[in-house]
C-alpha cells in the first residue's frame, strides 16, 4: 500500500533534495531540466550508465551527484 504524496530525502550535489517516493534517477534528471544533455550521474559513489537511469530507483538517504558537460575550448 503506497502513501499518497510520500517523498524521499536525498543529498544532491551536497545539498538536501526531496523527490516523490518511487522516483528513478531518470525522473531526477528530468526534474532538474537536464534531459537530453550530456551528464554523468553518480549514486552512492557508483556511476550509473545513462542507459540505466530509468531503471535505477532512488532511496531515502542516497548521495547523488549530477554533473553536466559544458562545451568550450
Amino acid at each position: 500500500m503506497s502513501i499518497p504524496n510520500a517523498s524521499i530525502q536525498l543529498t544532491l550535489n551536497g545539498d538536501p533534495h526531496s523527490l516523490e517516493a518511487g522516483a528513478t534517477a531518470a525522473d531526477l534528471v528530468e526534474q532538474l531540466g537536464l534531459g537530453g544533455r550530456r551528464i554523468a550521474v553518480e549514486i552512492n559513489e557508483q556511476i550509473v550508465p545513462k542507459s540505466q537511469l530509468a531503471d535505477t530507483p532512488l532511496a531515502n538517504g542516497d548521495q547523488v551527484e549530477v554533473v553536466h558537460a559544458i562545451g568550450g575550448g
